[in-house]
Parts: C-alpha cells; sequence; structure tokens
C-alpha cells in the first residue's frame, strides 16, 4: 500500500521534516524511512493539505489505536479522529502548528473507527514541509 514511489516519497517527507523541524530523528537514517516508520512503536499517522484533510499515512501502532485498516484510514478525514465536540479544539492545534512549525506539548481525546475513546499525548505535531518550505500536510507521534 505505501510502496508506490509517490507514496513513499510522502512518506519520507515525514521522517524528513521532523528532524529539519525538531533537530532529532524519528527514525534511525540507517534504516529504510517507509519500514521503520511503519513499524516505530510510537504511534505517527499523516494527512495532506485538502480543504478536508485526508490522512496518507498511519503506521500499525496508529491503526491499531484507531481501530481501523489501512484503506479505511487513508480515505478519511483526519477531523474525524476527535470527536465533533472537539474538532474547535484539534482546529486550534492545527493553526498553532501552522504557526510554529510544531509543538510538542499535546494532548487530547480521539476517536477510534469502532468509537473508543483514547488519549493521546504527549502529542508531537509537525508541519510537512519539503526542502524549499512548501508545505505538504501534518504530521503527528503519540504514544498508542
Amino acid at each position: 500500500m505505501y510502496r508506490t514511489p509517490e507514496r513513499a516519497a510522502r512518506i519520507r517527507l515525514i521522517a524528513e521534516s521532523h528532524f529539519r523541524l525538531l533537530g532529532r530523528p524519528l527514525v534511525s537514517a540507517s534504516e529504510d524511512p517507509v519500514a521503520a516508520l511503519w513499524a516505530a512503536p510510537q504511534a505517527i499517522v499523516a494527512h495532506g493539505t485538502e480543504a478536508d484533510p485526508i490522512f496518507f499515512f498511519g503506521n500499525a501502532a496508529a491503526l491499531a489505536a484507531f481501530e481501523v485498516d489501512v484503506e479505511m484510514f487513508t480515505r478519511m478525514p483526519s477531523r474525524l479522529s476527535a470527536e465533533a465536540p472537539l474538532r474547535e479544539e484539534r482546529q486550534e492545534l492545527l493553526d498553532r502548528v501552522r504557526e510554529n512549525g510544531f509543538i510538542d506539548d499535546y494532548a487530547g481525546i480521539r476517536i477510534s473507527a469502532k468509537g473508543r475513546r483514547f488519549r493521546i499525548g504527549p502529542a508531537v505535531v509537525w508541519e510537512l514541509t519539503d526542502a524549499h518550505g512548501k508545505v505538504h500536510g501534518q504530521a503527528a507521534c503519540f504514544a498508542p
């Protein structure tokens, strides 16, 4: 699923952006970033820049937390990861990330595809930016 050249490039951007913005690697530089991000013990998710952003990546830990498979997750608008009353809080978080490049102090409640509520945090959320500064979305990692 994540091995097409276009998807793999977007996924590599998750690790590259994290290193550029936070100054520390998300995964080992000696590993294949797509495989390493998939197998990482922390949940890692990323969405694009659509008007209603869609998740394009969720690793194994994230899919388990959200109780969903890859196909369903990569069609899901990221706003649906939070319950309706908490979506305003989520939007404020995303606005802070846009202003600062990243935040490393987020905590909140998310909802799985099966309706189970779970807490994330502390979570790091960052802009997915390429080497030229163009924004391609946002990503987050948190302990599941």
